[in-house]
């Protein structure tokens, strides 16, 4: 009778089950690190208050130390025990919409160490998904949570796309695919003003409608410079093939582009993958678009630019730091 085989890497794949969550817990206990699904896409979590297992997250992910963290707590409480200061906005903000893809920037906590930046500021978000939260009281931990991918590359939608780009992770907690395919709207609440760090999936709006005037980037953060908010690295959210944007595909001269050619429109049915041209169905799928387009082995993406509108700002903001 022949041996059975194990996948190893599909075998880090578990259910989000008792079991599931036991085991990660444990693990989490024990400074290392878990994927885990959230409503915006996968995080690669790990105990908030230890920096052995903080710079587990960095060493997987190779991200440099410049580039901070969000901190994941199961509720408003947890938030501002992590904060020495809680302004009457955060608290509006966070009554609004919390569960969801909003992170807050606030001061940080003394007994909290820097996640990734030596600044006094802490990112932080309650998540909406129901694994991530049971995952968050089962720990009972606040958990610094990246995207769970290589630095740079395309943020994970589905437990696959984490173990392709994380072969070492040590579990993946299974929760099929992201209903917001993009990462959350980051909010810097310290000020007068808010100030918008990152565009995502919670629009710009609907943000306005609770907070009033909100202070947009001026110019690009310089990558080494100490930032308060992940996500605001010059090139990042990138597949592998050389990413372009372009006003029309079909006008586009080839000549000289790698091969093969994919083509990613949002009109039309010409392209080799056509998304929405909704902006938070398009959001949705956009990540597993790319993540497609390299599976096939395209060498080069030339990609639609979306309208220069306010409800596409998160998605060109994606897509002008992947084709950077």
């Amino acid at each position: 009778m022949p041996i059975a085989v194990i996948d190893s890497a599909a075998s880090r794949i578990v259910r989000p089950d008792a079991e599931g969550l036991a085991r990660a817990a444990e693990i989490l206990r024990t400074d290392s690190v878990v994927a885990f699904p959230t409503e915006t896409v996968y995080g690669l979590g790990a105990n908030a208050f230890s920096e052995k297992a903080v710079a587990e997250i960095y060493r997987l992910k190779n991200r440099p130390t410049w580039n901070p963290l969000i901190v994941h707590v199961p509720d408003v409480a947890a938030a501002r025990e992590l904060t020495d200061e809680w302004p009457a906005l955060a608290g509006d903000l966070a009554a609004r919409f919390w569960p969801g893809p909003l992170t807050l920037v606030l001061r940080r906590a003394r007994h909290l160490p820097g996640i990734g930046a030596a600044n006094d500021t802490v990112a932080v978000r309650v998540p909406a998904h129901p694994i991530a939260l049971d995952l968050l009281r089962a720990s009972g931990l606040p958990l610094a949570a990246p995207s769970a991918n290589r630095s740079e590359g395309i943020s994970p939608t589905t437990a696959e796309h984490v173990i392709r780009s994380l072969p070492d992770v040590p579990l993946v907690l299974d929760g099929g695919t992201c209903s917001w395919g993009i990462e959350s709207t980051v909010l810097d609440v310290t000020g007068d003003v808010p100030r918008l760090l990152r565009p995502g999936a919670l629009g710009l709006r609907v943000l306005r409608d609770a907070a009033g005037a909100i202070t947009l980037p001026e110019s690009e953060t310089v990558d080494g410079a100490e930032r308060p908010s992940p996500g605001m690295s010059r090139r990042h959210y990138a597949p592998r093939a050389r990413a372009i944007l372009c006003e029309a595909v079909r006008d586009v001269d080839r000549s000289g582009l790698a091969e093969p050619i994919a083509t990613l429109v949002y009109e039309g049915s010409d392209g080799t993958e056509v998304l929405s041209a909704d902006p938070r169905e398009y959001a949705a799928d956009l990540y597993a678009a790319l993540h497609r387009l390299d599976d096939a082995g395209f060498a080069t993406i030339l990609i639609q630019e979306p309208p220069h509108t306010e409800d596409w700002l998160a998605v060109r903001d994606r897509l002008s730091r992947a084709a950077a």
